[in-house]
């Protein structure tokens, strides 16, 4: 993956070695001894052959150059892994390696392995994001800004508002991340078309063993084509993207020096130009921006990837690729996400300033429903709309054009238009829903920190777990 130059500014996310080749082939070992152990506690192999197996299921004890040579010549992923391990485990034993699988069973349940770790630490992030947000929130839940709809002044908000709705987007997020695990997390072993022909009478019972010293679930239909498990958690990160790119893309904008309400972490010292000595550039929310798209980009692909061929086609390792890319660039993102909103500066004055572009337009929706109460709401909206128009059209101030108007003075006096122009007298619940994101936030963080998290997410390689 090309990193992006925030050293020392974004902390690494720990996914960086994740999917190491070392560590993918250990996961696909760990489903070795998984199966041989299951195996031998059933009689499918003999016991003492189970246990050797086990024992040797550790990349350390693998001769890796001549797999990575075999892999070159036989131009298959597994093949040259499982002759290296039936040779080291040797003697009688070694010839019960890889009984009665296929190479799908161990890459795909062995990546799954993998993606459980990848998915505990965004999880882990998504939740470390949401503490920043619920802090960020309570600290703009009463700071007045304008509201913006196409771009345009809409009515008088707090930026707490604003991030309350980036809660909101990621509490979801968290839930569809829960409600994932156990459809994503299953064990693969069916066999060369997943009708488990080879795993004999006690083909079922074996496969819940196997899944159990996993840590995942059998597959009730262990199927080769089947993907959509697979494909879900890619479009997942793909929405978790989108709310994390729209979350950049509002602080890209409001740092614009036009607007300068508020401005991602900038420590002493980041240069953002070689030319231009003042530029402070929104160098992390423009990693978040490209970052996001990328993952985007991927669901289309792992949507098309789960449609397999007859029982089995290339799209498994493709699609893998696609899980692969979309963790690394999902937790890259959300590293980049849990700095910028943990330690965002916010400028209320300016917030203030902005508010008062429109010289009391942005109240027009306060006065119309207020005249409304006499004149009635249309009636009122053609009066307000009248002396709008005649504000944005020419110099006279917009409080000028309503006191203009005689038929607003039939209904209101102008002490009342003058209270009503005060942004914070049209806040509606602003204030109040931020205060309840941020508190719903915290309280989800606390009472489900790692409660949900999938069981043994972070076995060791080679460590003897799935005994």
């Amino acid at each position: 993956m090309t990193k992006r130059f925030t050293s020392g500014r974004v902390p690494a996310s720990g996914m960086e070695s994740l999917f190491e080749l070392p560590e993918r082939w250990q996961c696909w070992l760990d489903v070795e001894a998984a199966l041989a152990l299951s195996q031998a506690d059933l009689g499918l192999i003999p016991e003492a052959a189970g246990t050797a197996i086990a024992d040797a299921c550790r990349v350390e004890r693998l001769d890796v150059g001549r797999v990575e040579a075999e892999i070159e010549r036989t131009s298959h992923p597994l093949m040259a892994l499982v002759v290296e391990l039936a040779d080291t485990v040797g003697g009688p034993h070694g010839g019960w390696v890889h009984w009665g699988v296929t190479t799908q069973n161990i890459t795909q349940t062995g990546d799954t392995l993998l993606l459980r770790r990848a998915y505990t630490l965004i999880r882990r992030q998504v939740l470390q994001i949401l503490a920043g947000l619920a802090e960020l929130t309570d600290r703009g839940a009463d700071m007045i800004m304008a509201g913006r709809t196409h771009g345009q002044h809409a009515v008088p908000i707090t930026f707490g508002y604003k991030s309350a709705a980036w809660i909101d987007e990621y509490l979801r997020h968290l839930e569809r991340l829960d409600q994932l695990a156990p459809r994503l997390f299953v064990a693969l072993l069916g066999g060369a078309a997943g009708t488990s022909a080879a795993l004999g009478e006690h083909a079922q019972e074996l496969q819940r063993r196997v899944a159990r010293r996993l840590g995942l679930a059998p597959m009730a239909v262990p199927a080769r084509s089947i993907g959509d498990h697979q494909a879900e958690l890619v479009v997942v990160l793909g929405l978790i993207a989108a709310t994390s790119g729209k979350l950049a893309r509002e602080i890209y904008q409001l740092m614009k020096t036009e607007y300068q309400e508020v401005e991602e972490p900038i420590p002493l010292g980041t240069v953002g130009s070689s030319t231009m000595p003042h530029k402070r550039n929104p160098q992390l929310c423009q990693d978040i921006i490209g970052l996001t798209a990328e993952i985007r980009a991927l669901s289309p692909l792992a949507l098309e990837m789960a449609m397999s061929e007859h029982e089995a086609d290339h799209a498994s390792s493709a699609l893998f690729e696609a899980q692969q890319r979309a963790c690394e660039l999902t937790a890259e993102s959300l590293a980049r996400v849990a700095v910028v909103t943990a330690g965002l500066h916010l400028n209320p004055e300016r917030m203030r300033r902005n508010v008062e572009l429109s010289g009391g337009m942005i109240l027009s929706e306060a006065i119309m429903l207020r005249l409304g109460r006499t004149l009635g709401r249309q009636t009122a909206h053609e009066i307000v709309y009248d002396a709008a128009q005649t504000a944005a059209t020419t110099s006279m101030p917009f409080a000028d054009t309503l006191a203009a108007d005689a038929r607003i003075a039939r209904g209101l006096d102008m002490a009342t238009v003058v209270e009503l122009l005060e942004p914070s007298t049209h806040l509606g619940l602003a204030s109040v829903i931020a205060r309840e994101q941020a508190g719903r936030a915290r309280t989800i963080i606390t009472d489900g920190q790692d409660r949900r998290e999938p069981p043994d997410a972070h076995p060791s390689a080679g460590s003897g777990s799935v005994r």
